[in-house]
Order: C-alpha cells, then structure tokens, then sequence
C-alpha cells in the first residue's frame, strides 16, 4: 500500500507542473486568439515554436554563450562567498568588521553598475561574469553565515566535551549543520545569475540569449525574441533543479526531516 502511494506521489510530482505549463501555454495561446493581438505584440506558441525551429543552432549557440557566464560567474560566488562566509563565522571581530561595508556593497543597483564594468573589463565575457558574481555572491554569503552560526549550543557543548578543536568542530558539526541554508542560498543565486547574464548582456548587445532579445525585439523579430525568453526559461528551470537534485543527493536527511 505504501509502495503504491509513493508511485502516485512520484507521478504527481511529475503530472502537476506539466499540467501547469500545458494550461499556461493555452491560456497563452486562448488569449492570443480571443483578444486578436498581433503578433508584432504578443505571437502565439505556434509562431514561437517556428521561430526556433528556424535557426536551432544559433539559438543553441547563444544559450551556450548565456550559460557559460552563469556558470563560471556563479562558481566563482560560491567559491567567495563560502570562504567569506566561514572567515567571518570563524572571526567575529571581522565580520562586525566587514559585513557593514559587504551590506552597503550590495545595497548598489546592479543595474548602475553594468555600464562601470563594460568600461573597466571591456566588452567580453569578463564584464558579464563580473556581474553575475556580484549578483550572487552576497546571498550565498549571507545564508552560508546564517546557517554557520545557528549552531545548536548543545551540539557545540558535546565537541568541547569531546575535546575537538575548532578546525575539527567546523568541520564535522557546523559545515553539515550549516549546509541546508547554504544550499537554500545557492537556489535563490542560482536564479539570479541568470538575470545577472541578461542584464549584462541587454547592456552590451553582442552575443547570450540577452542580446538576441535586444537585437530581435530591435528588428521587430517578436517571435523570435520570444524564442529566446523560452530557452532562457528553460535553462533558468534546469539550472535550479540541477541545484535542487544536488542538495537531495548530498543531503538525504534534511529532506527526511522536512518531511
């Protein structure tokens, strides 16, 4: 009986977003039809459809180019952003320190400061790695620190019992305790690396899936700046499930304890 819930509890969790996107594809569609809007505005999942069809291999190309940034960005984030985050766990002097001028460097509109980049790093990928750094870097930071200090007092206790150094009760007591927050933080970057690419590619329209809605949208290419925002979806959605299986992976237990 069991075994057969949790095949229909699969199948669902599978069936239901699905259903979701069919039923948001044809409310697309239905409204397209029913309002009569042209597709200069507003093309319909067909046209979309046609658009890609049409040249796949630059559309694949330019996801490539989008996703290369992501990624590279949003490694280097969390390479930073992790270290910084156990520095100042470990250091309280540094982090009374430091996390007044990190909140103040994040305070600035990420936006202002696309053009800055372009202008010190060029019009490469460098500037667009750039920003998805500083897009992602703060909320990986803060959730890693959130979770390192939340240490249970009793936990910390027992390894001062235990006689364990501070290296071997970072280790084996804050770090697990600590990686379900880390991880909640690397779902939340994760997204806005991908709105960090686009931005930066939107503000220097050469290549990525940012400047091909640019430059579509310039050319009155609606389908296929549709096209674009598709794939981009797309590759938004795998990027946070590829996260999200790693964290179910790596953390078997949390998922046990939530339900």
């Amino acid at each position: 009986m069991l075994s057969r819930l949790h095949r229909v509890h699969r199948l669902l969790t599978v069936l239901l977003p699905v259903a979701a996107c069919t039923a948001g594809i044809a409310g697309w569609w239905a409204a397209t039809v029913v309002f009569d809007i042209p597709s200069l505005f507003l093309p319909d999942p067909v046209q979309v459809a046609q658009a890609g069809r049409a040249m796949p291999g630059y559309l694949a190309g330019q996801a490539w180019v989008t996703l290369r940034e992501v990624m590279v960005g949003f490694a280097l984030a969390v390479a930073t952003g992790l270290a910084t985050a156990a520095l100042l766990a470990v250091w309280r002097p540094v982090e009374r320190a430091l996390m007044p001028p990190l909140i103040a460097l994040n305070a600035v509109p990420k936006v202002a400061v696309a053009p800055l980049l372009i202008l010190w790093l060029g019009f490469g990928p460098e500037p667009k790695i750039a920003l998805v750094w500083l897009v992602c870097v703060f909320p990986i930071l803060l959730s890693a620190l959130a979770g390192l200090t939340s240490t249970p007092a009793e936990l910390a206790e027992l390894a001062r019992s235990l006689t364990a150094g501070r290296w071997r009760t970072f280790t084996t007591i804050r770090l697990p305790y600590a990686l379900p927050q880390v991880f909640t933080g690397l779902k939340l970057s994760i997204q806005l690396a991908v709105v960090g690419a686009v931005v930066a590619e939107v503000t220097s329209p050469n290549e990525g899936l940012g400047a091909l809605i640019v430059t579509s949208a310039a050319q009155t290419d609606t389908p296929l700046a549709f096209a674009a925002i598709t794939v981009l979806a797309a590759l938004n959605v795998a990027l946070f499930y590829m996260v999200a299986v790693g964290e179910r992976l790596l953390l078997p237990w949390a998922k046990a304890e939530s339900t």
